[in-house]
């Protein structure tokens, strides 16, 4: 399922993928992406991509409050840090 969603003026996207077993949620910005715990910051890292990983949500509501605690070098570059909630994390990524 793809939604739209809007924070501050820029427009980001989020994936929501049901496997078996859980629900694969990302949230896309222009320069990185929000992602829970079934991403790798070992591939981002590999590719150069801006990821910053929250754990233990459901839906993106979720995603925007929780603690992020992994991130990429590229997303460390751009200044997203562990502990800052998903939501300042995207606003650095947009």
């Amino acid at each position: 399922m793809n939604n739209t969603i809007e924070i501050d003026g820029a427009v980001f996207n989020g994936y929501s993928i049901a496997t078996p077993n859980a629900t694969l949620l990302v949230i896309t910005g222009k320069n990185g992406l929000l992602g829970c715990g079934y991403l790798s910051v070992a591939t981002a890292d590999k590719l150069n991509d801006a990821l910053a990983v929250v754990r233990g949500v459901a839906n993106y509501d979720d995603m925007l409050k929780a603690s992020v605690c992994e991130v990429s070098a590229a997303a460390a570059k751009l200044g997203v840090t562990i502990g800052m909630s998903g939501l300042d994390a995207l606003k650095l990524m947009k």
